[in-house]
């Protein structure tokens, strides 16, 4: 039986199983960041410590959403692209990858996978698909891409010997160095077709000024997640030998933006998040 919503909100007296409620978390931080309820005292103050460093983190996150839904309905409308794989999914919020994806076409496929106990609540309970479709729930780290790929779950949901859209939104900048990202990255593009997409934003400093920059990674040191803000090279360098599309690597801000619903964009220092659609030779 899945845990009430009360049992998942705000500083429940019952915490799911496998949730430290004392320990800071991406996904309930930015759903803090959003609006959203389902998150502890330590998730708030921890995106606090960050905001104090980036006043604009709610902006960021918002464009950062507005860009995923843009690449989606591209690679769907466009080129066709009917299977998602989105790593680090984060709380389920209007607008998720499947819901665009089969406005488009139905029959489309999605595999979620996250970390954290809450967001597979979540994301069984409220997240259904289409009935052409399909939607898969992966309890996993983007760390073991491996467990990610050999899951039976993901095999009875994706195709992959069709073309798949890799979904990293803001998650590899939870990756440092340490964990070696280009090889996770590489081991899940490898497993690739020929014709697949990979979608990747990651945050960066490159927008700010020395004093911000400095200022940013601090509070980030002290938030008590790991964080990694990357230039454009060492986001290419992500990418390893994939071209990204037109218009390349550039704000989340700048990526093919709907002039038509808004006149007026964030500037790309609100934001500082580089992003990049590449496809898979």
């Amino acid at each position: 039986m899945l845990p009430s919503r009360s049992e998942v909100f705000v500083d429940s007296p019952t915490v799911p199983s496998g949730i430290d409620p004392t320990k800071a978390h991406p996904a309930r931080r930015y759903n803090y960041w959003l609006g959203g309820k389902d998150n502890y005292a330590a998730d708030r103050a921890s995106a606090d410590l960050v905001a104090s460093g980036f006043p604009t983190v709610r902006t960021a996150a918002l464009e950062n959403r507005a860009f995923m839904r843009r690449a989606v309905t591209y690679l769907a409308r466009e080129r066709g692209v009917d299977q998602f794989l989105d790593i680090g999914t984060g709380l389920p919020s209007a607008g998720n990858v499947h819901e665009i994806a089969q406005s488009i076409i139905p029959s489309a496929r999605v595999v979620y996978v996250d970390n954290d106990p809450i967001v597979l609540v979540h994301a069984r309970a409220l997240l259904t698909s289409s009935s052409q479709g399909a939607t898969a729930y992966l309890d996993a780290d983007l760390r073991d891409p491996r467990k990610i790929l050999d899951h039976r779950d993901l095999a009875r949901t994706l195709d992959l010997d069709r073309p798949v859209a890799l979904m990293l939104i803001a998650v590899t900048h939870f990756l440092v160095d340490e964990d070696d990202p280009a090889g996770i990255v590489a081991t899940l593009v490898d497993a690739l077709p020929s014709g697949s997409f990979v979608v990747m934003t990651n945050a960066t400093g490159d927008y700010l000024t020395p004093e911000r920059y400095a200022e940013n990674v601090e509070v980030n040191k002290r938030s008590g997640v790991p964080f990694r803000l990357r230039s454009a090279a060492e986001f290419a360098a992500l990418l390893g030998d994939l071209e990204p599309l037109p218009p390349g690597i550039c704000s989340v801000v700048e990526w093919r933006p709907d002039l038509e619903e808004r006149a007026v964009l964030p500037t790309v220092e609100e934001v500082s998040m580089h992003c990049a659609v590449a496809r898979v030779p």
